[in-house]
């Protein structure tokens, strides 16, 4: 069944290609965390002693894996929520490439700049939050 792709060269199928290699490169980290206590340092934070709006998704990912919503959701509720909809667009998208229908956000808010752009406000915004005293 070929899958047919939007303007830009979209398809249902590698999105979920893009989402899954993110999904096994995040739980490779988090596991690694998990294991051995390895994780990556946040470059932000050595170089301001700031928490950027990432700090904490390490440690998210450890407490998904075992299977503690609570402490995933205070450990960085900005990429819980990002995840969230990272999941709900997956299934869309498995629901797509299985033959039904496509699920796409009305016209007027399909642009990539916009999203970015709202993106990088949230981020911001979750960086000060989290930062002020």
């Amino acid at each position: 069944m070929v899958v047919a792709s939007g303007p830009a060269g979209f398809t249902a199928r590698g999105a979920l290609r893009s989402a899954a290699w993110f999904a096994a490169a995040g739980v490779a980290l988090s596991a690694a965390k998990l294991f051995t206590g390895f994780r990556l340092p946040c470059p932000w934070r050595a170089v301001t002693g700031t928490l950027c709006p990432l700090c904490g998704s390490t440690t998210l990912g450890t407490h998904l894996l075992r299977g503690d919503v609570a402490a995933a959701w205070a450990s960085n509720p900005f990429v819980f929520v990002l995840l969230t909809l990272g999941v709900l667009a997956s299934l869309a998208w498995v629901v797509e490439a299985a033959g039904g229908p496509a699920l796409r956000p009305p016209r007027a808010v399909r642009s990539p700049r916009l999203w970015w752009t709202v993106l990088g406000v949230a981020a911001l915004g979750f960086m000060l939050w989290r930062n002020l005293p």
